[in-house]
């Protein structure tokens, strides 16, 4: 059976713990691979090897860090298909979905590649007699990701590529259940020119956490993740003094106007929740009806889902994958099982579901649910899997009052054709991400990604600049230098002495 192991100061390092996890094909169900889990000291092992390769890394030049992120995109672009492979074959998700996750980390890349300009500082002359002030921004040291199954290369190239380009060194520890993407991005980055020890990856559970957590030389700590586990990340890891940003659940709402094109929402409200089996964080798993569309607008989703082809990942016919195990899709099954019970129409169960020549796979059809109400399991709970919850509203006020009351601010959009009513919408709207006829609105590259409420602890969102910032901290810089005309009696080094 393949292992996959840790990957510190540059080589494979085999796991020393003797504790190994299962890593399973959702497809099949069958346990293709072991990964080895850390101890605290296997931890440590990794955070001191960063720690010593910050010493140089952290004084390289601009010019240094760019040349290897610049060979690093270009290596990325060469091997996107087997980074997707191995997310498919590890996750399940699509071929093309795991391409489109791959793309969107290079976005990130590309951001990094231009970190010259992102950290110009600024300079004040003259401030008084002689004096000036400088601001720049420096590395804070070793910093450590904690990234998620649902997008293993993604999630983890929102955060080291920008971490690198300032400066730091970095630990990551990507979910064990399925790191081999996590391994080949580093192993790219290592083919791209990067120092050794300067990306490190260590695969654990919660040992593995819990030691970065409390590790006193790491400075930071960036996770993306569920909302409770967001909420200890953020509590245990500013306790230990570190800088945290973690990005907590999500349960995201689609506000549909009477006046909107109900073709394109019906199209978008489809993609927006059953796209990556739902199992993302930006996924919409809620509708608002608004007024008299309810009934059509639920006979479109509900074409639509019916047309989902569902099978293997590496299917190219295939639009949408398993879970990724077992015990996640009985968990996303229990909520569609006890709707009717909470007073959902079922319109679609996607319970027992199963493939053909798969039978043992991770399977889960489409379920979509209508007349949900807010006190519901299945509308409260984020349920990370392809379950559509349809609400309705009389008017847009109630809409709006609705989504705000959710505890969730992650993101949000609203179909509509009135641009005054758009306009309403993104200024009142509680969320940190918002699409206008954009059903899944994530920033590119260039802008951050973050939400509010108990989507976010911490101050700052991911990539962008405040990604940017958080891998740096400001210094002020004030000067006083001496006119050389001052220079003490016997010096002359040319300057007249009359001002």
């Amino acid at each position: 059976m393949k292992t996959v192991n840790h990957w510190i100061g540059g080589k494979t390092v085999e796991g020393a713990s003797g504790n190994y996890g299962p890593v399973t094909d959702p497809a099949t169900g069958e346990v293709t691979t072991q990964v080895a889990l850390a101890s605290a000291e296997e931890v440590d092992a990794a955070v001191q090897v960063a720690k010593e390769a910050f010493l140089s890394w952290g004084q390289s030049s601009l010019a240094a860090r760019t040349k290897v992120l610049f060979a690093y995109r270009a290596l990325l672009d060469a091997n996107r298909d087997a980074v997707a492979e191995l997310i498919t074959a590890e996750h399940g998700k699509v071929h093309s979905d795991a391409l489109g996750e791959v793309a969107r980390g290079l976005e990130i890349v590309e951001l990094a590649c231009g970190i010259t300009t992102q950290l110009k500082g600024e300079l004040s002359t003259s401030v008084s007699n002689r004096v000036d002030v400088s601001a720049i921004r420096q590395p804070l040291g070793v910093v450590a990701g904690i990234t998620p199954f649902n997008f293993p290369a993604m999630v983890p190239m929102w955060m080291f590529p920008l971490a690198i380009a300032c400066g730091n060194t970095f630990v990551l520890k990507p979910s064990e259940k399925d790191p081999s993407a996590s391994n080949k991005l580093a192993e790219l980055m290592t083919e791209a020119g990067l120092p050794a020890g300067v990306l490190n990856v260590v695969h654990g559970d919660k040992v593995a956490v819990d030691a970065l957590l409390a590790h006193p030389d790491i400075a930071a700590v960036s996770f993306v993740g569920s909302t409770p586990i967001a909420r200890h990340i953020h509590t245990t890891a500013s306790a230990n003094g570190k800088r945290v940003q973690a990005l907590g659940g999500a349960k995201n709402h689609m506000l549909v106007l009477p006046d909107a094109d109900l073709d394109a929402a019906a199209d978008a409200a489809v993609s927006a929740a059953y796209g990556s089996a739902g199992e993302r964080c930006m996924a919409i798993s809620a509708v608002v009806a608004v007024g008299s569309i309810a009934d059509a607008l639920v006979d479109k989703i509900r074409e639509r889902a019916e047309k989902i082809k569902i099978g293997p990942g590496n299917d190219p016919t295939s639009e949408m994958g398993p879970l990724i195990t077992a015990a996640h899709r009985d968990k996303v099954a229990s909520y569609v099982r006890g709707a009717a019970a909470q007073g959902a129409d079922v319109v679609l169960d996607g319970t027992g579901y199963t493939v053909e020549g798969n039978e043992n796979g991770h399977w889960i059809g489409l379920s979509l649910l209508d007349n949900v109400r807010t006190d519901s399991d299945a509308y409260r709970d984020e349920i990370f899997g392809p379950v559509l919850c349809v609400l309705r509203a009389e008017t847009y006020e109630e809409g709006v009052a609705l989504i705000n009351a959710s505890p969730f601010g992650n993101g949000t959009a609203i179909f509509t054709r009135d641009g005054g009513a758009a306009r309403r919408f993104q200024l009142e709207i509680e969320a940190g991400m918002v699409g206008v006829n954009v059903p899944i609105p994530v920033p590119v590259g260039y802008h951050s990604f973050g939400g509010w409420k108990d989507s976010l602890f911490g101050d700052h969102h991911v990539y962008g600049n405040d990604g940017i910032h958080f891998y740096t901290r400001g210094k002020v810089v004030t000067t006083r230098w001496p006119d050389p005309s001052d220079a003490p009696a016997g010096v002359d080094l040319g300057f007249p002495r009359n001002h």
